[in-house]
């Protein structure tokens, strides 16, 4: 049987790489994208690889991007993201990638979706998946987004041109409220584990976080070291479980563990001596938190960049769990140096306090992004019995 051809590009957005499609070349009938994108991630993979697609066996790494002309009068692009299962058939809407938003301005500019004059680019996307605004920020040479640049990210070998991304009013971008459960810091009570002091921040996209000692934790331990203790996996899986509850992200914790994507749980701990995955040292006066975060629920080499930002806004949130584990500080609204384990991240987030409530204003990143693949992705027409194995240029109409 034939294999069905798809124009697609394969790029790297920050620590992360997805497929990245134009919209126009999709199915109109969104109910058969989740069978095109597992088939060309190659998922579901019982051995965890995903050899027989794109998809690179890690959560970072198992993505499908989708980009189209934005109807909107706030926005150039709608950007779709879906988040691809590794060892189940399933495709999760339900969260946004950041680091794969750096790549969507310069997709859409050379893609010819964004028309830009000038050396610098503004592309302003609307996230689908959280009804927020990205605005992207990028150097554009020759009417095309510039590659080649001084910037250096933490996770990611060699330096690219700078991506500045700022998330607008990211508060909300899950349950629609900055705090979901209604307070700063609260305490869960955890099946198996018992009462858990945490924050429950939804920001980019919705967190939950706790102190690293409250679940035996130093706060500075690599992936591989994390993976490995089952103990504490269970411990933060069952209090992502109860926080998808308390955030009314889920009714029940059965309900829940369906939702693997959403919220994300990390632990964070005060500035501490360190190393990155790469043997550099990193030093607790030249950093302002630590922080690790699960995704899927596999430890995160780096930090989701939606994290990064939700993380950032809990730092200025007076009484939360990780506004009690900064530095201390005389500018509210300063960058912030978050040690993670692929190095330093800096995060910057203006977050106000107006009549007794907590607001969000915006999260600023910097990424890299790189198109390192442009082409077709060849799927099985076998795991797509929704279309013709004829070609691109039926899918439309398919």
């Amino acid at each position: 049987m034939r294999q069905i051809k798809i124009p697609a590009a394969f790029i790297r957005g920050g620590t992360s790489n997805a497929i990245v499609f134009d919209e126009k070349n999709l199915p109109r009938d969104r109910a058969l994208w989740d069978e095109i994108f597992l088939a060309a991630i190659g998922s579901p993979d019982p051995y965890g690889r995903q050899l027989d697609g794109m998809g690179g066996g890690l959560s970072s790494l198992s993505k499908v991007c989708v980009v189209g002309r934005s109807s909107r009068p706030d926005a150039d692009v709608d950007y779709t993201f879906a988040q691809v299962l590794i060892k189940n058939a399933k495709v999760d809407y339900t969260t946004m990638c950041g680091n794969m938003s750096s790549a969507i301005g310069p997709f859409a500019v050379d893609e010819g979706l964004v028309k830009v004059a000038g050396n610098e680019a503004l592309v302003r996307i609307y996230s689908t998946n959280t009804g927020k605004l990205i605005h992207a920020r990028f150097p554009v040479e020759d009417g095309l987004a510039v590659v080649e640049g001084d910037l250096a990210i933490p996770g990611v070998a060699g330096a690219g041109a700078p991506v500045k991304l700022e998330f607008r009013a990211p508060g909300g971008a899950t349950t629609g409220k900055l705090l979901p459960a209604g307070d700063v810091a609260g305490t869960l009570d955890v099946a198996g584990v018992g009462r858990i002091r945490c924050s429950m921040v939804d920001a980019a996209n919705a967190c939950v976080f706790v102190k690293a000692a409250d679940v035996g934790l130093k706060g500075t331990e690599m992936p591989e070291e994390l993976e490995r203790n089952v103990e504490a996996m269970k411990k933060l899986g069952a209090i992502r479980l109860a926080a998808s509850v308390a955030m009314g992200i889920s009714k029940n914790t059965d309900e829940a563990a369906k939702k693997p994507s959403v919220p994300f749980i990390g632990f964070v701990s005060t500035p501490q001596d360190s190393s990155s995955l790469s043997g550099n040292a990193i030093k607790a006066d030249h950093v302002d938190i630590t922080g690790r975060m699960l995704s899927n629920g596999q430890p995160h080499r780096a930090l989701p960049l939606t994290c990064t930002v939700c993380m950032a806004v809990a730092a200025r949130i007076k009484g939360s769990i990780v506004h009690d584990v900064t530095r201390e500080t005389h500018n509210p609204e300063g960058d912030l140096r978050i040690a993670m384990p692929s190095g330093v991240l800096t995060v910057g987030a203006t977050v106000r306090l107006i009549d007794g409530q907590w607001h969000s204003e915006q999260g600023a990143v910097y990424r890299t992004q790189r198109r390192m693949f442009e082409g077709s992705v060849l799927v099985r027409a076998s795991r797509v019995p929704g279309l013709r194995a004829a070609g691109s240029e039926k899918l439309r109409a398919a």
